[in-house]
């Protein structure tokens, strides 16, 4: 289950606005990170910044997270907002000092990095009570987009990792092909 990266090669579809507003709008996401404008915040799998350039506006510091520098090297192909630093970086191996952010959001990405290791570390670098918002592909769907079902999470595998990771769940929402998740850090 889960644990692959997405194909640089193929990084041109992730800046398809039709095919990823179908699955998470811009303004579902923004209201789920439910972000200050003086807030420091950390998009994990940032990829292209597709997602990352909807939630910067509403945010004082956005740190793209990628483990993949191909995915930075798009991104800043396609422009970075001022507000935006681009780290190459795995989300178990987060480079931020305990309690630096506070939030963290993840659009599409999630069945890509969610270990136990993972959430322990979102957990330690997003202050007590930041948001942390998970929209990704769900295992319940049918698989017409997205990655292999076989590599999804399903929204209560999604929770029951972070509630183990002592986060309290604000929202959780399932769709056709995606869930989406809110959780308050401890």
């Amino acid at each position: 289950m889960g644990f692959h990266t997405f194909d640089p090669e193929r990084a041109a579809k992730l800046d398809d606005a039709a095919s990823r507003y179908r699955y998470v709008s811009a303004e579902e996401l923004v209201w789920a990170v439910d972000a200050a404008a003086t807030d420091t915040l950390a998009d994990l799998g940032s990829g292209t910044g597709f997602f990352t350039d909807d939630v910067a506006p509403h945010a004082g510091t956005v740190y793209g997270v990628d483990v993949q520098e191909a995915m930075h090297d798009r991104y800043r192909e396609n422009g970075v907002p001022e507000n935006v630093e681009l780290v190459t970086a795995e989300v178990a191996e987060l480079p931020f000092d305990d309690g630096e952010l506070d939030g963290a959001f993840s659009t599409m990405t999630f069945h890509e990095f969610a270990s136990e290791e993972s959430i322990a570390e979102i957990e330690r670098v997003v202050t007590s009570d930041g948001c942390v918002a998970v929209a990704d592909w769900t295992a319940t769907g049918a698989g017409e987009a997205g990655p292999p079902v076989s590599e999804r999470f399903s929204l209560e595998e999604a929770r029951t990792r972070f509630e183990a990771g002592g986060f309290e769940i604000a929202f959780a929402a399932s769709r056709s092909e995606t869930f989406l998740l809110v959780a308050r850090a401890p």
